[in-house]
């Protein structure tokens, strides 16, 4: 059966939502760029995933020594690790070694208002520190008439797949613009705002508590329409006023 204009499609090329240089920290593996290389549009399999793991638990084991910890013999840092190979590679990092989700499209059936959701939760980690970034992402997009959409869920994994990676915070912003733009084709504008704070602040030098750092990326109507921008940053507020 041929497909046609409505039928679900799915954005899965990774080269498509990539801003990053891969190999680096807010970026793709070199693992998994190996993968992509040979032709392959898939995530790491569970056996490439465990040697990354066991290749670094070994060299964490010897950070631990340079620092004089003597992690063999103290039962509470035995595990050490292979605990925190598994943590970057199943869960702080693991951006960097899946593709993005399937995303499914929807025409937009002549909608062409604002499609916005507010406090999408981040959890991410700073590149140079390694230190966390909590947060919340607001995003919004308007389709045009003859566009698409996609699930609202959607957006929460974007979010997702892109934050758990070493992040910085305008970097991050800008890609999950990209992502929002490219999958959303003939979108009329795309809004994306990250309130985080960062612990590389409020738990080293400084130690400044409660301070956040906001990042906002504009396209199309919400950069040329002030009232459209407008919206956008009421939605936030509004958001806001609900929680009490």
């Amino acid at each position: 059966m041929e497909e046609t204009k409505n039928s679900r499609r799915h954005i899965i090329d990774v080269k498509t939502l990539e801003l990053s240089q891969p190999g680096f920290a807010n970026g793709i593996s070199t693992q998994l760029q190996k993968v992509i290389s040979k032709g392959e549009n898939r995530s790491l399999n569970d056996e490439e995933k465990q040697e990354i793991i066991e290749n670094a638990a070994e060299k964490f084991g010897e950070f631990l020594e340079a620092l004089g910890v003597d992690w063999k013999n103290d039962p509470n840092s035995m595990e050490t690790p292979i605990r925190v190979a598994k943590k970057y590679v199943n869960d702080t990092w693991k951006g960097r070694y899946n593709i993005p989700p399937n995303i499914a499209t929807f025409p937009s059936d002549h909608y062409s208002g604002l499609i916005t959701e507010c406090n999408i939760p981040l959890t991410t980690s700073c590149t140079h520190h390694h230190e966390s970034i909590l947060g919340k992402v607001h995003i919004s997009y308007i389709p045009s008439p003859e566009g698409e959409v996609i699930g609202l869920s959607k957006m929460n994994r974007i979010v997702e797949h892109f934050g758990r990676r070493g992040a910085i915070q305008e970097q991050l912003t800008m890609a999950i613009h990209q992502a929002i733009d490219k999958v959303c084709t003939g979108n009329m504008g795309v809004a994306v705002q990250v309130v985080a704070t960062h612990q590389c602040v409020s738990c080293r030098a400084l130690n400044h508590k409660g301070s956040s750092m906001v990042t906002t990326k504009l396209s199309g109507n919400f950069e040329t329409r002030p009232e459209v921008r407008n919206e956008f940053f009421d939605a936030i507020k509004s958001s806001y006023m609900s929680k009490g």
